[in-house]
Order: C-alpha cells, then structure tokens, then sequence
C-alpha cells in the first residue's frame, strides 16, 4: 500500500462491512495502514502466530519471539523481494519465550524464568539445536513475567523484570528492575530500578545512552498515569514504581512515600494506556535523513479504556540526545469504529534500512519501505 498524504485509509463503511463478515484485515492487503507520504507498508509474512519480540542474524534470518504461542520462528527472504518466503520453528514448548537477540552465531532467548540459547542457529534452521540454559534464576511469576531480551553495546544481555502486580511494594528486590548479565549467564546484576514493566529498549546511536519503553499502572483512569519512555545511561538509577508514577504522580495507595524529585523521571511521556512496547533508533540510509537516529516505537494499545487508543507506531525525535515531540508514524490498525484488528508489538531495522513491525493479534510482520524522493 503506498501512503497518501492524508489518513484518508479505507471508508468507515467498506472497514466496518469487511469486519461484520469476518473478512481478515490483511486479506484485503494492507489499505488500512497510514505511513507518511513516500513510505509504503506491505505484509512480509502472515503466517507468524503471536508475533512478538523480533532479532536480525548476520545472514538477514528474522527471529520471532512469541507469548501464548510459546514458539520461537525463523524467517527468511531468499529472493530479496521484501517478502519472507522461507518459515521454520525453531523451539516451542517454552514459558512465553517472547524476547530474542542474537549474539555471535547464537540465537538467546528469555523465556519467563529463565535465558536460553540456540548456537549455531543460522546453519541449523532447518534441524535446530536443543536449548541450551544460561541462565535460570529469573522470578517465575506470570504477571508481567514476559521479557525483552537485546544485548548492549557493552556486549551483556539486559532484560527487564516486572513487577508481579498492577501496583505493589514487591517482596524480593529483582522485581521491577532491569537486569545485565555476560551471553555466559555470568556478572548478573540490577541495572536499574523502580521499572515496574519493560518491554522494549535501545541505545541511542551517538550517546549510547540506554531508553526503554514502562507501561504505566492500570485502575488510575481514563488518562492517567501517562507510560513512560525512559533515560538510564548509568547503572544505579531509580524510576519511581511503585511510589511516583510520571513526572509528578504520587501514588495513592503509598501516601507517605518519597517525593517523586527523589526518583528519575521519564524523559518522554506518552498517553495513558496506549502500552508502549519495542522501539528502535533508525541508522538506515532508505529512509530520508530526517529520521536518522530518531525513534520508532510501537503502541501495542490499551485494553482497560472506554475510548482505545494506541495501536500504532510513534516517531519519536530527539534533539541533542533527548526526546522532544512525537508523532504518528504508522497507524490504522485501529478503525474507525474503535475495534482493533490488529496490535503492534516490536520494530526492527534491516540491512537494507526498511523497517518490520509485529503484530501478535493478526500472527503478521509488515515491512515499511521509502520509495520517495530523499530530500
């Protein structure tokens, strides 16, 4: 589908007719997505289920990470024509194994207790290895229990560990946290804490500072607390959960907690409830030099509103290293009588500088491309 300059997609009627019949959104291509005017967005694979986190092999293989499906897929585009032709199941039987890297010739995987690998996966995607652990002490808790996996430009994997609750004073000091490890398991330790939920982060291309995505807490309201996109470029900091939530709002059910000046506030705040989850830096050369080293970030969407809102990917750009307004960048998986066909979950860059982005509600990966002119 190639963007109009306007979010003019598919009528209310044809989108509302087509959802009555239970036709599928993407039986019909993708007409109903919105890219700015140059882009075009396109299906790479619907036959992904539960499309979650998402990891690029040196050999351009796309690994998929699921929740529910408890699978882990491999993806290939064998004639380059931006449609993966090429499907295998990697593992399945895990425990939500939703975040995946690469690391080397290995493909890591965080189920919810634990980090397993898979070496030497690209020679062997046709008869995948057994899982091998490497590390198995994470907390067991399903709430929030599903990880994000990348390793950081210091060469350790950080994953993040929620809070087993909505709002809570957690009993072992590992929940709420993001936590950095050795690809051997070893030199666990908390990166940072008072997270009460991660499930997406980056580094900024030029200062190598870490940012994450945090969903926010449920049952304040309709528009509060706002998620958070959040700055921890050392080791040590506090973002606030369960005691402050945003910039300024203290939590209720902890009145006499620390002021939240005391904690690191967030260095963006996105609207209540749209769940903030994958986000990458784009350092492509496709796109116009606009979005170079700017945001993507993707809105799985909200679940407890009135009025949904989400569902889309945000550009967010940065100034001197930090964030400073956002935009829509794709949308339209939402219609406009407010019923969600599709949620995305996680962005990843390729090496030819498009970008893919999963969606767990269709089982689907779009590619997003520029085909415009580069001024």
């Amino acid at each position: 589908m190639k963007a109009k300059g306007s979010r003019g997609w598919l009528g209310k009627g044809a989108i509302w007719i087509l959802y009555l019949l239970g036709v599928s959104a993407l039986a019909s291509g993708t007409e109903q997505l919105w890219v700015p005017a140059g882009f075009e967005i396109q299906v790479y694979s619907d036959s992904v289920p539960d499309a979650r986190s998402l990891a690029l092999g040196a050999d351009g293989t796309v690994y998929v990470g699921t929740r529910r499906a408890g699978k882990v897929y491999g993806l290939r585009d064998s004639d380059q024509d931006g449609k993966a032709d090429q499907f295998f199941v990697l593992a399945e039987g895990l425990s939500m194994p939703n975040g995946v890297t690469v690391v080397g010739d290995a493909l890591y995987v965080a189920e919810v207790h634990r980090i397993v690998r898979l070496p030497g996966i690209a020679l062997r995607l046709e008869n995948p290895p057994e899982p091998e652990v490497v590390f198995d002490r994470l907390p067991t808790d399903f709430h929030h229990g599903w990880k994000y996996l990348r390793q950081g430009p210091d060469g350790k994997l950080y994953t993040a560990v929620g809070a087993p609750c909505n709002v809570c004073r957690p009993e072992r000091e590992i929940y709420a946290t993001i936590v950095r490890m050795l690809p051997s398991g070893e030199e666990f330790e908390i990166y940072a804490r008072g997270v009460r939920n991660s499930v997406g982060f980056d580094w900024h291309p030029l200062s190598g500072e870490m940012f994450f995505s945090e969903q926010g807490r449920d049952w304040m309201g309709e528009n509060r607390p706002p998620e958070e996109l959040n700055r921890a470029g050392q080791k040590g900091l506090n973002f606030g959960y369960p005691f402050c939530h945003g910039r300024s709002i203290r939590e209720p059910a902890f009145p006499e907690s620390p002021s939240c000046a005391e904690f690191s506030g967030p260095a963006w705040e996105f609207p209540a409830h749209v769940a903030p989850l994958g986000m990458r830096f784009y350092t492509g050369d496709q796109f116009p030099e606009r979005y170079r080293n700017q945001l993507l970030i993707a809105h799985h969407g909200s679940w407890n509103r009135r009025k949904p809102q989400g569902y889309r990917v945000d550009l967010v750009r940065f100034v001197d290293g930090k964030p400073v307004s956002s935009s829509i960048f794709a949308e339209g998986w939402l219609d406009d009588q407010g019923k969600a066909w599709g949620r995305p979950v996680d962005i990843l860059q390729l090496d030819d500088g498009s970008v893919l982005v999963s969606d767990d509600k269709r089982g689907a990966i779009y590619r997003i491309s520029y085909r415009g002119p580069k001024s």
